[in-house]
């Protein structure tokens, strides 16, 4: 195993979570895709067993220190969150790997154009 690799993926996959709010899908799952040779079926199941313990929370407590958390909706959210994740891991399931990758890009690439053009 390559510990010092994962443990170096996991810091700067935390960074990127703590200062974009994001690190999973977009860190994450590429990564361990074009560095550790996964499917993307393994680099999505990968990605959903490493947030699940600690999810940012860490993160999450310093914009909470600074006023930035609203909890009922954070709950609310979450509570979506839960069975939405149920379901989508039901989907992706049923779509081959390739299918699946080309998806993903997609979705990262529509998301980067948004995010660069949009006010």
């Amino acid at each position: 195993m390559n510990i010092v690799l994962y443990i170096i993926l996991g810091l700067v996959a935390g960074a990127f979570a703590g200062v974009f709010g994001i690190g999973g899908g977009l860190i994450l799952i590429p990564a361990l895709i074009f560095l550790f040779g996964m499917t993307q079926h393994q680099a999505q199941g990968m990605t959903l067993a490493v947030l699940v313990p600690p999810v940012g929370i860490l993160a999450a407590w310093r914009y909470y220190q600074n006023g930035y958390i609203n909890f009922p909706m954070a709950g609310f959210i979450c509570l979506g969150f839960l069975f939405g994740g149920l379901l989508g891991a039901n989907l992706a399931q049923s779509v081959s790997d390739p299918v699946l990758k080309k998806l993903f890009g997609v979705f990262l690439f529509l998301v980067s154009i948004n995010m660069i053009f949009s006010k």
